[in-house]
């Protein structure tokens, strides 16, 4: 019995044996055998320079400047070896002084370690032609490496600042987001920059080579090279400089769009800043008087300023009273004020507009015919209208972070304060007042959907797949109304705007002055504009459409603090337009549009 024990026992122990060995010489073969590999095949990523972008014209707007880095070996910390980095910051500060001698000592320290075994970038970026008349001094020192790098480069400095936006360095957030990140020194933070981040990286290369044992390169075994994606915007550079000197000394937003295909000719929002010196690195006097300015030049206002929109919302809102059972030939008597309840609502006309219908409430702004014509349909319905016209909604544009503003209605107010809505809110909103808040983006959008009857997607790479739109099906008889009121604004003697417009081309639009502060229901007279303080001065818009017959641009401006729409924004808004007769996109009409009475 102990014998067949022993027996077994031994062939057990050969079978654990033999399938051990079947299992190193075989089955672990191919592991090892990769394992091995990567011991002597090394796989180096390689990124192609960053795309450049252009203008609809071709001409550069952001572009990529070569220069030089500085790279120092590690383990120099030691007593005997400290001074060659000191010799070598010496050297650096000698001839580029924009360099700090205690820093650099102090970045060396900071990122050298026992475990490092990269070269430590000293030096990021030093301009070509500063740098190059040096070259030979600093590449004969062993313990220096100096590599070809670039550097975003924005030709316009602060023009057009918010749409190109500008770029940071890689950090861990980027590469969470996206892991191939890791691959390139810096990431787009803002504007075009950042929404079409992965198309200007172009496509990453790679080098498979094989190496020694001390890991030098024996040869290249595969090769990819990477390639670089460019991107062509819709703008035209020089029209956007020409806006960008018109709003010198201004604070708002302008939006210049072609109706038909939602093509972004120019879009600005001022004051601008240079987006170079974020690039370079922002000095604490240049951040802070950015972040200190009242005017807030770090705000994108075409996407991200919310605002309300006055009297330019008054279109969609008569629209909405025309599809909700009001009839065309629906008019008020404005005496001025409309009492509900124990409070007074005036109209901007203290004296009244008298017998109004739907073409001069919008001529001459009559804010009783909106009070009295929201009466009869209610919020919802002018919700529904308004929301079909885009208010309230991303507009879709290619840029990162756009805000929706607020299209209220009485479930919005039900969810967000848990309150009812009142009547009185009603009227206010039907003035474009109270809670209703807009993008400059999408009051441009909107009046390109009065021009053509379809909502637009707003874009501004020249891309054909970016042009969609949608149909709004609005009664013809309708838009006839809105139209024809709008014609009266910049051309009838009682439009709000006409004698602020004089252009080559028939303009037509419409005024708004939206309230940054209430007016008590004690102040009897109401100040004028200039006589407030700054800041507390209406939002003034204008927003236009042109030509009249055959719509083609939209112009939409925003002039904070600017008080009325028509003086502050017309004369803007006229030397636009001749500016598109200038550049080819209108064609001049070469007629005198006389200024005539409204025939009743």
């Amino acid at each position: 019995m102990r014998l067949k024990i022993i027996i077994f026992f031994i062939i057990a122990v050969s079978f654990l044996l033999l399938g051990r060995i079947y299992y190193l010489s075989i089955i672990s073969n191919k592991y090892y055998e990769n394992k091995s590999k990567e011991n002597y095949i090394k796989t180096i990523y390689t990124t192609a320079q960053r795309g450049v972008i252009k203008d609809r014209n071709g001409k550069f707007l952001a572009i990529n400047k070569i220069g030089f880095s500085i790279l120092i070996k590690p383990h120099l910390k030691s007593k005997e070896n400290i001074k060659k980095v000191q010799d070598v910051a010496r050297q650096i500060v000698k001839y580029f002084p924009q360099f700090k001698y205690p820093k650099l000592i102090k970045k060396y320290k900071q990122l050298d370690s026992p475990y490092r075994h990269k070269m430590i970038n000293l030096i990021d970026y030093i301009d070509y032609d500063k740098f190059f008349k040096y070259y030979a001094l600093f590449n004969l020192n062993d313990n220096l490496e100096i590599r070809s790098v670039t550097r975003r480069n924005y030709i316009y400095k602060d023009i057009a600042a918010h749409i190109l936006g500008y770029m940071g360095k890689t950090n861990k957030k980027d590469i969470a987001q996206d892991p191939k990140s890791k691959y390139f020194l810096q990431s787009g933070r803002t504007g075009l920059e950042k929404y079409y981040d992965k198309r200007l990286r172009g496509t990453i290369g790679y080098k498979k080579l094989q190496v020694d044992a001390v890991y030098k390169t024996i040869k290249i075994l595969q090769e990819t090279k990477p390639k670089t994606k460019d991107i062509t915007l819709t703008i035209d550079i020089d029209l956007q400089k020409y806006i960008h000197n018109l709003f010198k000394g201004k604070a708002g937003a302008v939006v210049v769009m072609n109706v038909n295909n939602g093509e972004l000719l120019a879009a600005g929002t001022y004051p601008e800043f240079d987006n170079n010196i974020f690039v370079n690195g922002v000095s604490f006097k240049q951040w802070k008087d950015i972040q200190e300015n009242f005017n807030h030049p770090f705000t994108n206002k075409l996407i991200n300023g919310l605002y309300p929109p006055g009297s330019v919302i008054k279109m969609g809102v008569a629209i909405g009273f025309l599809e909700h059972k009001v009839k065309p030939t629906f008019n008020t008597y404005c005496t001025g004020s409309l009492k509900l309840g124990k409070r007074k609502f005036r109209c901007w006309k203290k004296t009244g507009h008298g017998l109004t219908n739907f073409r001069k409430a919008i001529r001459e702004s009559c804010d009783d015919f909106f009070y009295k014509g929201s009466l009869e349909v209610g919020i919802n319905k002018i919700h529904q209208t308004l929301d079909k016209l885009g208010i309230g909604k991303k507009t879709g544009i290619d840029l990162p972070r756009e805000f929706k503003g607020i299209n209220p209605n009485k479930a919005w107010k039900k969810a967000r304060y848990n309150k009812p809505w009142y009547v009185g809110e009603t009227v206010v909103a039907s003035i474009g007042q109270g809670f209703i808040n807009v993008t400059p983006m999408q009051i441009a959008r909107y009046t390109a959907a009065l021009a053509t009857n379809k909502l637009v997607v707003p874009h501004l790479l020249k891309d054909k797949s970016l042009i969609k739109s949608k149909k709004l099906h609005i009664k013809k008889q309708y838009l006839k109304i809105i139209r024809e009121g709008m014609w009266d604004v910049t051309h009838s003697l009682k439009g709000t705007a006409t004698k602020h417009i004089k252009s080559k081309v028939q303009i037509v639009g419409k005024t708004g002055t939206a309230q940054v502060v209430g007016i008590p229901q004690s102040e009897k007279k109401r100040m004028k504009e200039y006589e407030l303080e700054y800041f507390k001065r209406s939002q003034a818009w204008l927003t236009t459409y042109a030509p009249f017959k055959k719509p083609q641009y939209t112009v939409t401006i925003l002039v904070e603090h600017g008080g009325h729409g028509g003086s502050a924004a017309g004369p803007i808004a006229s030397k636009i337009y001749d500016k598109l007769i200038e550049l080819g996109y209108i064609k001049n009409e070469n007629k005198k549009h006389r200024k005539t009475k409204h025939k009743r």
